[in-house]
């Protein structure tokens, strides 16, 4: 019985490794693609049952198929090693459930954390009139709203001056641009991107994400990206989004997978869809933070850009 659980568990590990790197872009192997690593843990469970019924070659087996489940979780604990001679930048990315989000614990990251740029999804306008009742525009006086109902709404807060507001086409819901003044570092692009969930529209998801890989493509100059953009560090669409110029600052930090849906079960956060990418320097460090009434938990990026 170990023996036959032991390969039942090996072939979760190599499901897992095939969906990491897309074997297949059908709507169920993405939505798996969400929890690879828990399938690729299969491999541990194999070699202790392997283990236990003395099937040492089929260990060894089990062993290198680990291996190959480590290396494509390595980038998340690897820090890149790179120190950006920039000042630091701190980023907000929050995801506000359908405008539902706890106000004044939003406010309070800010203050407390010091944060230079915040970006939020499912934006309403009364999310809005919350958070400007809670003394927001203090610390980030500076905004571009596109407020909707339900979940279409999007925003950009910064505590330094915006232009070149956009809202970009080609997206069912508000996903939005501006260029920041930095009184040191000059413009710097902060970008707002939520694409349509997968189990609500795939095919709209999957557009969305391509268009994301275009806008992000024609960019140039330093770049900072606040989304949830639906998808974890194992969807070959987010790894697309990188390339040459793009990171993730959770890899860059190495700071390990930041799980943030869902965060209103007990027994969440399983996934990390929320991310801050940039391009033109580094992060020092990122975390994730609980945002009451959200099912999102926020991400906080340290970053320094490229003087």
């Amino acid at each position: 019985m170990s023996s036959v659980l032991g390969w039942l568990a090996v072939a979760a590990a190599l499901l897992g490794i095939a969906l990491h790197y897309g074997v297949s872009q059908r709507f169920s192997a993405v939505l798996l693609a969400s929890f690879a690593p828990y399938l690729m843990l299969g491999a541990v469970l194999a070699l202790v049952l392997f283990a236990v019924a003395r099937r040492y070659r089929a260990g060894a087996l089990a062993l290198a198929v680990l291996a190959g489940a480590f290396w494509t979780q390595l980038p998340l604990f690897v820090a890149d090693g790179h120190a950006g001679n920039g000042p630091p930048l701190t980023v907000l990315q929050s995801n506000l459930l359908f405008g539902d989000a706890d106000a004044e614990a939003v406010r309070a990251v800010v203050r407390d954390e010091k944060v230079d740029v915040l970006t939020v999804q499912e934006l309403t306008l009364e999310a809005v009139a919350r958070l400007d009742a809670a003394g927001l525009a203090a610390d980030l006086p500076y905004r571009y709203l596109q407020p909707g109902t339900g979940g279409g709404g999007s925003g950009i807060y910064s505590r330094y001056p915006i232009r070149d507001e956009r809202r970009f086409a080609g997206f069912e819901m508000a996903n939005l641009g501006v260029t920041v003044q930095h009184p040191e570092l000059g413009p710097i692009q902060v970008l707002n991107f939520h694409p349509m969930p997968p189990p609500l529209n795939f095919g709209a998801w999957t557009g969305e994400m391509a268009r994301t890989r275009e806008l992000l493509t024609a960019t140039t100059g330093p770049v900072v990206v606040g989304a949830d953009f639906n998808a974890t560090r194992d969807h070959t669409a987010f790894r697309a989004l990188l390339g040459d110029r793009f990171a993730d600052a959770a890899e860059l930090a190495g700071a390990g997978p930041q799980l943030t849906f869902p965060a209103d079960r007990a027994w969440g956060p399983l996934i990390g869809i929320d991310h801050v990418l940039l391009a033109g320097g580094t992060a020092e460090s990122v975390r994730t933070l609980t945002v009451p009434r959200s099912d999102h938990r926020a991400v906080l990026a340290r970053i320094r850009l490229d003087d």
